[in-house]
């Protein structure tokens, strides 16, 4: 009795000083975010190069996808007054940039260009307030502010810009016989684009050294282009880029050759190897074979006697002395005119 005494009272001290189920896993939440952060200070940032080829690609597609919508817009009014979308094509193209930007960049989506390229906007002002990453892809997208911004600049700047320049163009502020308050405005135009075409070839030289910020608007609000995807592989096909090069390599060979062929002699070459031999005598025997029209000044060619206009056989004779006959593939030796005796026979030279 004194043992299972003992055994019990040892039993219950035990249970009583053993820690609770959950006690383990409350202090495996607890201490979590602190063992997070002392192995992230630990990490140096990795460095990202994310490549200038998808970068400058996805702009490209972007402005090949705006073509392409406003292509379809413009089938829309073909059968409307001709000229009257042509007055309003800046507020055509600001709508579907517009509708891009509205179903993309601001739901925090990657517009299509940059979806294709595997892209998606960043703000790096974000990343730098963090500090450290750990893959360097991390990071939230653009503020609302920045969407805002983008569009503004990108949208609203372009139609202003396109606006001003074409009433400028109108009323003819660059003429000399304007008011020096106008012409201090067209002079300004002109630098102001200047200025800014400057900054951005500055800034594409920058780009491509760094890789960062493809225009002036993404430097500015520091919208920067990374990864979406850290295990996607950049998937373009070079088949139709293939087939163009192919394409324009083959016309620009048969450009060089063309000129240097003879026709005729093309066609007396193949047609032996002709089905039907006897479809060249099945025309009319009235025609020109050459030029097919009726002959002004008809000559015969001998021996066969087929007729032929006078310039056609004598450019072809005296071009290829071993001129065959288009009709009858026989060797033309002499032309004779028509009406006239055999005794009058005009040689071939």
């Amino acid at each position: 009795m004194e043992r299972q005494q003992t055994l019990a009272s040892s039993s219950s001290s035990s249970s009583s000083s053993s820690p609770a189920e959950d006690a383990w896993v409350d202090s495996y939440l607890k201490l979590l975010p602190q063992w997070q952060s002392l192995t992230s200070s630990n990490q140096p940032v990795i460095p990202i190069a994310i490549s200038r080829v998808n970068q400058v690609d996805a702009g490209r597609l972007d402005i090949e996808m705006s073509a392409m919508l406003k292509e379809q817009m413009v089938k829309v009014f073909s059968l409307m007054k001709p000229g009257m979308l042509f007055q309003y094509e800046p507020e055509l193209d600001a709508f579907l940039q517009f509708l891009i930007w509205r179903f993309s960049i601001w739901v925090d989506k990657p517009t299509p260009g940059n979806g294709l390229m595997n892209l998606r906007y960043r703000d790096e002002r974000a990343i730098e307030a963090r500090g450290k990453v750990r893959t360097g892809l991390e990071g939230p997208g653009l503020a609302v502010s920045q969407k805002i911004w983008y569009c503004v600049a990108t949208v609203g700047g372009q139609y202003l810009w396109a606006r001003l320049q074409s009433f400028s163009a109108f009323r003819r502020w660059g003429d000399s016989d304007q008011r020096s308050l106008v012409r201090r405005g067209w002079f300004l135009l002109q630098r102001v684009e200047g200025l800014y075409r400057a900054a951005s070839f500055v800034n594409v030289l920058v780009f491509l050294y760094s890789g960062r910020y493809r225009c002036l608007i993404e430097r500015l609000l520091r919208a920067r282009l990374v990864y979406g995807s850290p295990n996607m592989n950049r998937a373009v096909s070079f088949e139709y880029m293939n087939r163009q090069l192919v394409w324009n390599e083959f016309s620009e060979m048969l450009l060089l050759l063309l000129p240097l062929l003879n026709s005729s002699s093309m066609k007396s070459f193949l047609r032996p190897f002709s089905k039907d031999k006897s479809s060249s005598s099945a025309g009319d025997e009235n025609l020109c074979p050459i030029c097919q029209a009726n002959p002004s000044i008809p000559f015969l060619a001998l021996p066969c006697q087929h007729r032929y206009c006078y310039y056609c056989l004598r450019t072809r004779c005296s071009a290829a002395p071993s001129f065959r006959c288009s009709r009858c593939n026989e060797p033309v030796v002499a032309m004779q005119r028509h009406g006239v005796p055999v005794d009058n026979l005009a040689q071939k030279q």
